[in-house]
């Protein structure tokens, strides 16, 4: 199932590190498309893309068809005066349509930039989308239904040519079906051979988890050399063709590169989810997890938050999922304990096993820089540095700050040189703020940990540092179910304090005796919840002042998109929060104690304040 790793590890004169791979990286493909030609020709009938069509099922692509429809597409994108300077913009979710104009554009060397949905869709002001398509300067645009986007078209009020799948009645939009007969002919194939290993293939801006999305340059070295490290890490991907049921935005690296790509180069099926892992949007998923059984599955820890209770409680659900199971994989965040031993509990109950593991990486780096290569140690493991990839880790602020060179680290940003160049140290690594620490220095093969990110921690009153990651974790593990995210406070305080996002659902369903339509400041005031919440915080395992949440308020106004505080995967911006609440951070922080923030105290004392936020 996984490579044997063999990792070369050695002390720098700085007190630092430097692990690499004493793998060396295999040849790789020239371009991404290599694979849909390699797979159109060997199974052409092989099922590539599916998703639910209303009333009629699946709709399904195969590799040949697909190619055919990349080569035609990419044809009249050309036509249209789309170039490597012109990028297509694609508004609109994870689609067959997505897919093929994105694969069409890489086929002719034409960057892609798919920008997340919730931007144009669930966005009031359509600020960012506006900043985002200012900064790409495209070619062309793609939204799938003209009358869904129709707010964010006239916001954007763009003077380039329109392609939707659906259009209102006397649209100047390009039908995409009418692009889909475009015959292909020399120009295509003159592009495609023209592609080399720096040619940009995507344009992928970073989520803002901390600060303003920067457009990530992916090129085709990047992409096809990760594809080739991750098959020697897990020759499980080449053994069985992979199945995949997958919801992960496209926009974001995970599910555009790690998800979409992986799939592609193996020849396996994509099973496109169109749920979320949130409220009602969740139905759709269970749906299709309840007809498709996955051999390989990948989500964020808010993804698992909502699938585990359903796997629990629902056994045919629970068969199905685990039947043909390869891989639990967890990225975007580290998983919280909780959900990794329940996952893991759930599995052996449907006699699986199938191992949760992880890794890390960056839309710098497309992603994955290092995997788990065995069963993983705790949630915390993120594996060791794929074939091509070199670690350098440096002492900051009392963790080691991991910095990365390879074939799969970005050149920069996309028209923004002053960016790209901070990226990079004065060595030529890449410094992507995160901090890992060895499993165990004498036998480096055992990996890595994850041990939180630089920019995010700070220091108390007394100069100890917060680490915020380990303690954001440990706060979700105590206060689980009730909680869905934390963002932690306490710079130049005396104590940490924290914003709690509660789990409504979950919250609800803990205290039955409320009436169902409770107002959701009635439920987050009750005293109940409250004094769980409070022993909770002091039940945590502590070893001084940085360990220990003391104060923490419940927020009934979730994380806004539109203000940066969240992305679509559900990861939460520690700044944007920080910034846009800082009333509630003082309040928290007040003396005497203001009403409402709930102080941490033993089980055997009353918690104090009452009224909430």
């Amino acid at each position: 199932m996984f490579g044997v790793p063999r990792i070369l590890s050695s002390a720098t004169p700085d007190g630092g590190l430097l692990i690499r791979s004493a793998v060396p990286l295999r040849p790789h493909a020239r371009a991404i498309g290599e694979y849909l030609e390699h797979w159109a020709r060997l199974t052409p009938r092989q099922d590539f893309l599916a998703e639910r069509d209303a009333g009629t099922g699946w709709r399904r692509i195969g590799y040949a068809e697909a190619r055919e429809c990349a080569l035609s597409l990419g044809q009249a994108l050309l036509e249209l005066g789309l170039n490597a300077e012109r990028p297509l913009a694609i508004l609109s979710g994870n689609s067959v349509d997505h897919a093929l104009l994105a694969l069409g554009a890489m086929q002719a060397g034409i960057p892609v930039a798919p920008l997340s949905e919730a931007y144009s869709l669930l966005s009031q002001d359509h600020t960012r989308l506006k900043t985002l398509i200012a900064k790409l300067e495209p070619g062309a645009m793609y939204v799938s239904d003209e009358t869904a986007f129709a707010g964010a078209l006239r916001a954007l009020d763009a003077k380039v040519p329109l392609i939707v799948s659906r259009a209102v009645s006397r649209s100047a939009a390009t039908p995409l079906t009418r692009l889909l007969r475009t015959p292909h002919g020399p120009a295509i194939a003159k592009a495609y051979r023209e592609i080399g290993a720096d040619t940009v293939a995507k344009i992928l801006f970073t989520s803002g988890s901390t600060g303003e999305p920067r457009g990530v340059i992916n090129t085709h070295r990047m992409l096809c050399s990760n594809v080739a490290a991750i098959a020697q890490a897990w020759p499980l991907l080449q053994r069985r063709t992979p199945r995949v049921v997958d919801w992960l935005p496209w926009n974001h690296t995970f599910g555009g590169n790690f998800v979409f790509n992986n799939v592609l180069a193996h020849g396996g099926t994509l099973y496109i989810d169109r749920g979320k892992p949130q409220g009602l949007a969740f139905q759709a998923t269970l749906e299709n997890l309840a007809e498709v059984a996955p051999t390989l599955y990948f989500n964020v820890p808010a993804g698992y938050e909502s699938l585990v209770p359903h796997l629990r409680d629902d056994a045919a659900l629970r068969r199905t999922f685990f039947s043909d199971l390869e891989l639990l994989f967890s990225a975007g965040a580290a998983l919280p304990p909780h959900l990794y031993n329940a996952l893991g509990q759930l599995a052996r109950s449907a006699g699986s096993t199938a191992p949760i593991v992880s890794g890390w990486g960056s839309t710098e780096t497309a992603p994955a820089v290092t995997l788990v290569h065995d069963v993983a140690q705790g949630s915390a493991a993120v594996g060791v540095p794929l074939p091509g990839c070199e670690l350098k880790l440096l002492p900051s602020a009392g963790k080691l700050e991991a910095r990365i060179k390879g074939p799969n680290v970005t050149p920069g940003y996309w028209r923004d040189p002053s960016a790209s160049a901070r990226i990079v140290d004065e060595h030529g690594y890449y410094q992507i703020g995160d901090a890992l620490r060895q499993d165990d220095p004498k036998r480096p093969e055992l990996g890595l940990l994850f041990d939180g990110r630089i920019a995010e921690n700070f220091k108390l009153r007394s100069g100890t540092w917060v680490h915020v990651g380990a303690l954001r974790l440990a706060v979700l593990d105590a206060c689980a179910p009730l909680i869905r995210d934390a963002v932690l406070t306490g710079q130049d305080q005396g104590y940490v304090g924290a914003l709690l996002f509660p789990d409504l659902q979950a919250c609800r369903a803990a205290f039955p005796d409320l009436p169902a339509d409770a107002s959701e400041d009635l439920l987050l005031s009750q005293s109940a919840l409250r004094r769980r919440i409070a022993h909770a915080l002091w039940g945590m395992p502590a070893r001084g002042a940085s360990t220990r949440v003391a104060r923490a308020l419940l927020m009934c106004e979730p994380p806004s998109m539109d203000h940066g505080e969240t992305t679509d995967k559900g990861y939460i911006n520690q700044a944007a929060v920080l910034r846009r609440r800082a009333r509630l951070v003082e309040a928290l922080h007040a003396e005497p104690v203001a009403s409402g923030v709930i102080e941490s105290v033993p089980a055997t004392m009353p918690e104090r304040g009452m009224a909430g936020f």
